[in-house]
């Protein structure tokens, strides 16, 4: 009589299959999927925008103007990629072509904002969101059970680029995105990498950049 039960694999074949799912299933985590929500707007004409060799440099706003090394990382994270297009660092005390500001928000939040920040109790007798009815009718509040939530943030960054001739705004960009990742530099490296994609003629107006970054 034919057995209902399929052939068992060969150990040798199962040890392959398993290590091609970790292997897998490995790399699937290994990476951050970043949706970066970008608002581009070039303002230069085609004689105007800055070609390879043109000198930068940063100015910052009076509220940047403290010793802020996380303000100082961004703008060697922006002036990486400006380098990468072309553009050269000016000299401190000559005048460059173009400056730039760059500006940075993160907020933190407790919990992501579609979250409901109260617990439910799984049992009988549920008649609110923090609290149970007994039998008689008696409110047990269970401040026991509270919902860990994670908690979630909300990062943006600004690029702007002016004429040092007559200060006129001729580039802006911004970059968000949120999610349960605290920050690190992989998150802003992120940020900076879809804030100036396609720099110095990105599409105007809004798009999405997807950026991946390890975790």
């Amino acid at each position: 009589m034919r057995s209902l039960w399929p052939t068992p694999l060969p150990r040798p074949v199962l040890l392959v299959l398993g290590l091609a799912t970790a292997l897998w299933l490995g790399g699937c985590a290994s990476v951050i999927r970043l949706e970066n929500d970008v608002q581009s707007y070039p303002h230069w004409t085609a004689t105007e925008r800055p070609v390879a060799g043109d000198s930068f440099r940063f100015e910052r706003l009076p509220s940047q103007r403290h010793d802020r090394p996380e303000q100082a990382q961004l703008e060697a994270r922006v002036a990486e990629r400006l380098q990468a297009a072309g553009l050269a660092p000016g000299p401190a005390n000559g005048t460059p072509r173009w400056t730039v500001e760059v500006s940075a928000r993160s907020l933190r939040l407790p919990h992501a904002p579609w979250d409901d920040p109260y617990d439910r109790w799984p049992g009988p007798g549920l008649a609110g969101r923090d609290y149970v009815v007994t039998g008689s009718g008696r409110l047990v509040w269970m401040p026991a059970f509270p919902r860990l939530a994670p908690p979630y943030y909300q990062r943006e960054l600004s690029v702007v680029v002016r004429d040092s001739r007559n200060g006129r705004a001729v580039f802006e960009s911004r970059a968000a995105h949120d999610g349960p990742w605290a920050d690190g530099p992989a998150l802003w490296d992120a940020l900076v990498q879809a804030a100036l994609d396609g720099f110095p003629q990105p599409p105007s107006g809004p798009r999405r950049v997807v950026v991946e970054v390890p975790r």
